[in-house]
């Protein structure tokens, strides 16, 4: 089984944007994200990058499955 990656802030605001997800509120260095009636949010934190709990529990609330997005990310 594959990992998750760890991943650059933008490049996840940019892969949930593909996914039907827009950015609403920005408060700080946190980015909220709605599609539907599901809200994320995503820490921007520039030169850290998102670990492997955070980006697996961004991805639960946005209703994505780890599966889903190791065959997106990884093609």
């Amino acid at each position: 089984m594959t990992k998750l990656p760890l991943i650059d802030p933008l490049d996840l605001i940019k892969y949930l944007s593909k996914r039907g997800f827009n950015v609403v509120h920005v408060n700080g260095s946190h980015h909220v994200l709605k599609s539907n009636n599901r809200f994320t949010t995503v820490p921007f934190h520039r030169g850290q990058q998102i670990g492997r709990g955070l980006l697996l529990a961004i991805l639960e609330e946005a209703g994505i499955t780890k599966e889903e997005f190791l065959k997106d990310w990884y093609g």
